[in-house]
C-alpha cells in the first residue's frame, strides 16, 4: 500500500496540481493586497473616504450605529455587504487577470504551432543536376 500510494503522489500530474494549488495560493494573496490596499482605498478615495469594509446591516439591537464591522460582529447579527463587495471586487480582478493569462498563453501556443517549418537548404550539386535535367528536358529531341 505504501509503494502504490508513493507512486500515486509521485505522478507528475499529483505534481503539477500541487505546485498549482501553491502558486494560486500565493497569487490569491497577492490579489487579495492589490484590491485591499491598492484598489479599494482608491475607490474609497473618489467616493468621498469611504471603507466598504466597515459597511453592515446591523440585524441585532445591541449594535450600535458607527461601530467598526470587526467589533459589530462581536455584538451581535451583522451583514457584511461591505465585506462582500470588497470580496466581488476581489474575484473580479483574480478572474480577469486569469483570462489574461490563459489568453496570452493560448497566443503563444497557437504562434507556436503557426511557425513554418524551416525548410532544409537544398545543396548546391543537386542544384545543379537539377538544373541539366531541366536543360536536357528543353532541348529538342534528335
Amino acid at each position: 500500500m505504501l509503494e502504490e500510494f508513493k507512486k500515486f503522489a509521485l505522478r507528475g500530474n499529483v505534481v503539477d496540481l500541487a505546485v498549482g494549488v501553491i502558486i494560486g495560493a500565493a497569487f490569491g494573496a497577492i490579489v487579495t493586497s492589490l484590491v485591499q490596499d491598492v484598489i479599494m482605498p482608491v475607490i474609497g478615495a473618489v467616493t468621498g473616504g469611504l471603507d466598504f469594509s466597515n459597511y453592515y446591516l446591523a440585524l441585532s439591537s445591541k449594535v450600535t450605529p458607527g461601530l467598526a464591522y470587526a467589533d459589530a460582529k462581536k455584538l451581535g447579527a451583522v451583514v457584511g455587504y461591505g465585506q462582500f463587495l470588497t470580496l466581488a471586487v476581489n474575484f473580479a480582478i483574480v478572474a480577469f487577470v486569469l483570462f489574461m493569462v490563459i489568453r496570452a498563453v493560448n497566443k503563444l501556443k497557437t504562434k507556436e504551432e503557426a511557425k513554418p517549418e524551416t525548410v532544409a537548404e537544398v545543396p548546391a550539386d543537386v542544384k545543379i543536376l537539377a538544373e541539366i535535367r531541366d536543360i536536357l528536358a528543353a532541348r529538342p529531341k534528335v
